[in-house]
């Protein structure tokens, strides 16, 4: 009898991992919105890792998180860190630009689990709106596969991605207004 039990155990954990062998370990999560501002101003925002404070959606999430710079003040080898009790801890580096149109991250998390991403913005003018899209892509090694039978990651993300993306459209487009009036 016990040995059945054994068998059985064996063969549902078996089971199990191979299903989590199975998932995909590439993953992507994007979302866009139109923002109606000059791409220009949209790309400051997003290429300053300092400005990211007024709009990412982890800084209002963990008021608590403390953030440090270091690199460029901008651009290409600007980095950021940071270590929060919610947002964890990890480091942004922008590794590559194209002013107004693009801005690439190399993103780490270091805890509570570490894995390292890509973030990339895009901007395409669209008549007198900017489309920015929100992008990040990684893989999942064995334990990240075994989440994402648990938790979606797209809808993980996604929401967060949505609030940052609101938030970047509410002071892009103040900031657009402002220049515009007389």
């Amino acid at each position: 009898m016990l040995k059945a039990i054994a068998l059985g155990l064996l063969v549902i954990l078996g089971g199990v991992l191979a299903l989590i062998a199975m998932q995909p370990s590439a993953f992507e999560v994007e979302r866009s919105a139109a923002i109606h501002a000059p791409a220009g101003l949209i790309y400051a925002h997003i290429q300053d890792l300092h400005a990211w404070e007024a709009w990412s959606p982890w800084a209002k999430m963990d008021p608590a998180m403390k953030s440090s710079y270091e690199g460029t003040e901008s651009g290409v080898g600007a980095i950021t860190s940071w270590d929060g009790p919610k947002a964890g801890k990890g480091r942004m580096t922008i590794t590559a630009v194209k002013p107004d149109q693009e801005v690439d991250i190399k993103l780490e998390f270091l805890a509570p689990m570490q894995a390292t991403n890509r973030a990339l913005f895009t901007l395409t003018p669209d008549g007198d709106a900017t489309n920015v899209t929100w992008r990040m892509e990684g893989s999942n090694g064995f334990v990240g596969k075994a989440f994402g039978l648990l938790m979606n990651m797209d809808e993980m993300v996604g929401g967060d991605f949505e609030r940052g993306l609101a938030s970047l459209q509410s002071i892009a487009e103040a900031d657009a207004s402002k220049r515009s009036a007389p």
